[in-house]
């Protein structure tokens, strides 16, 4: 089950980053958003380091992952309500984005919350 869980950590690390650079205007032009692009940096770093709790100490890992991903999603809820209320990017990608994401992330703790509160001790 740590696998799984260590899986969901850098996929949405890895979502994040992009979204970061994305609004960094590095990827596309065009959808730059210097406060999505801090808040998804800041979301990124801590689902990695999450994640490199999880391979630092295996017995951390359901801990660090249910830690790390109620971050994201809360981070992410901001993200939603700024963008309903109009203040943050409200581009037909950014509303698909956090959408996906948020329901990544919602599976991602369901998978974590159900796993053994030992999981990752055996490093499996």
């Amino acid at each position: 089950m740590s696998k799984t869980i260590r899986l969901f950590l850098a996929f949405e690390a890895a979502a994040f980053l992009i979204a970061s650079l994305v609004h960094s205007d590095y990827l596309i032009h065009g959808y730059a958003h210097p406060r999505a692009r801090i808040a998804e940096g800041v979301i990124a770093v801590v689902l990695l380091a999450g994640l490199v709790c999880s391979l630092v100490r295996p017995g951390w890992t359901r801990r660090a992952g249910l830690a790390a991903q109620g971050f994201a999603l809360l981070g992410t809820l901001v993200g939603a309500f700024t963008i309903a209320i109009g203040v943050g990017p409200r581009t037909v990608p950014d509303v698909i984005y956090h959408i996906t994401i948020l329901i990544v992330l919602a599976w991602g703790l369901v998978v974590t919350a159900r796993a053994r509160p030992d999981a990752g001790a055996r490093g499996g």
